[in-house]
């Protein structure tokens, strides 16, 4: 298999009535209604394109904004454009017209985009005048792409674009190949047989992330069924869990928190559940220890790694997980997957047992080489790593990812904020939290919580407003003329108090 494409032809074939995706709605797509489905997107993606004059199969390697929550339409569209040789930049439907711009020009995208309803308004002002917004397929299930002797030869080309925040804010592509893709299923997972009854798992991390991208097509892959929450809501997963027997899920810290937290948790009916893979945030060790107290015939995995990694490239096993040694550790490397620790400053190689950034080498990684992570850690004798931080500001709420810069720059233009420092305030549910410090234009009022919310929100989506904002009279610096992020945390948390 050299196109991900090729993925639906067996069970479509062979086990056209099995269950493919369940959404959260109680609808049901079959395989061979998913390979339909993925045959008129084609189509409909072929039209569109030929319209602006791009011809996806000549190698043209055309990239259409995908701006949708995950579910069939989202599947759907990223296997079409799979078989057309094209690729999907995969975005977030919360975002704002003006970041969406920003993600169309760095990812390369032509004026062509299939978004969710909601998104529609910021889509159209993000493609400019003379671009093409999709909610539907055309309903042509007929033509050159119904033919897989047709399909795209896939290989090295790109076919899924995803997006990561660097230091300042500004978002990076990350292109993947078939190929990178087609070998990280391959040693995940068995292809499917027809013979072994299928798995149910739920995904309830957005598809437009590599967590939930990559644990939709491994289950397709197999021929299993994926449960698909959409936008997360903890009493509504446990419900899911209950109804369709699931066996497995992937969650951000933060939703095991809150499904620990939930009044329904001690009635819902949850012994299907064997495996929880948690990641993309740093996971308090008192919370993993209640959830295996809570679930103890659950087998718990932490993996860690990031999109340029395409997922995990270290875990920590269900058995690691029972001994207390192994607390705070995000596990060994995978097989095959080898790991530096380097002083930043100076490219070396750090003693053992210190601290220093993540570089990664691997199959795994979407470009070959190493690849500094910007992750800093430890790692001990067994070889087992301890995450300590990272070497960038970056926030990371919730599981969502990004820079405090853009934040910080609308805020700056607020008549009354003279300058203002953005840093992500340690937080026990959210893992981080959004917060500020703002040193006022002298004389002018200082603005309140929700109005400086209210003047950001046109301009950010709603996962970065500010949510903790102080006063200062000055914002302190070091002796290098930089504010730390340590020192910046340290300045906030003092001035919660008497703000």
């Amino acid at each position: 298999m050299t196109n991900i494409a090729a993925m639906l032809d067996a069970p479509a074939a062979l086990v056209p009535d099995r269950a493919a995706l369940i959404i959260d709605d109680g609808s049901v797509c079959s395989y061979g209604a998913l390979q339909d489905e993925t045959r008129r997107w084609a189509a409909t993606l072929a039209d569109a394109l030929d319209g602006l004059g791009i011809d996806p199969g000549a190698g043209s390697g055309a990239k259409v904004a995908l701006v949708d929550w995950g579910g069939v339409r989202s599947t759907a569209v990223t296997l079409a454009a799979a078989e057309l040789g094209a690729a999907t930049a995969q975005m977030n439907p919360r975002l704002t017209g003006g970041e969406l711009a920003q993600l169309v020009e760095v990812s390369g995208c032509a004026p062509v985009a299939v978004v969710d309803d909601e998104a529609t308004a910021a889509v159209a002002a993000a493609l400019g005048a003379g671009g093409v917004v999709l909610h539907h397929p055309s309903g042509i299930s007929s033509g050159a792409v119904s033919d897989p002797g047709a399909r795209a030869i896939g290989g090295d080309a790109d076919v899924l674009v995803l997006f990561t925040s660097g230091t300042t804010g500004l978002p990076k592509p990350v292109a993947v190949s078939h190929a990178a893709l087609v070998a990280r299923m391959a040693a995940y997972r068995a292809r499917f047989d027809p013979d072994r009854a299928p798995t149910t798992s739920l995904m309830c991390v957005p598809s437009f992330h590599v967590g939930g991208m990559l644990g939709l097509l491994l289950s397709l892959y197999s021929g299993d069924t994926t449960v698909i929450q959409p936008r997360f809501d903890a009493g509504a997963w446990l419900e899911l869990v209950a109804r369709h027997r699931v066996a497995s899920a992937f969650l951000v810290p933060t939703m095991l928190a809150r499904i620990l937290d939930h009044p329904d948790l001690a009635t819902t009916d949850l012994s299907s559940l064997r495996t929880v893979a948690y990641g993309a945030a740093a996971a308090p060790v008192d919370l993993i220890r209640r959830a295996m107290a809570q679930w103890p015939n659950v087998a718990f995995a932490n993996v860690f790694g990031q999109t340029e990694t395409l997922g995990a490239y270290t875990t920590l096993s269900p058995a690691d997980h029972r001994d207390p040694a192994r607390a705070g550790s995000v596990g060994r490397p995978l097989a095959g997957v080898r790991v530096r620790l380097v002083d930043p400053d100076t490219g070396l190689d750090v003693e053992p047992g210190q601290v220093g950034e993540l570089w990664v080498q691997g199959a795994q990684n979407v470009r070959e080489g190493w690849l500094e992570t910007g992750d800093l850690a430890r790692q001990d004798a067994d070889g087992y790593l301890y995450p300590t931080g990272r070497r960038s500001d970056g926030i990371n709420r919730g599981g969502e990812k990004f820079g405090p810069h853009e934040i910080a720059e609308v805020l700056r233009r607020h008549p009354g904020v003279a300058d203002v420092v953005v840093v992500g305030l340690p937080d026990p549910e959210m893992g981080e939290r959004v917060a500020a410090a703002m040193v006022l234009v002298i004389d002018h009022q200082a603005p309140t919580l929700d109005e400086l919310r209210d003047w950001c929100r046109p301009h950010l989506a709603p996962f970065k407003l500010p949510e903790v904002v102080v006063v200062v009279d000055a914002l302190p610096s070091n002796e290098l003329g930089k504010l730390p992020r340590a020192m910046a945390v340290e300045l906030i948390r003092t001035s919660i108090p008497r703000s």
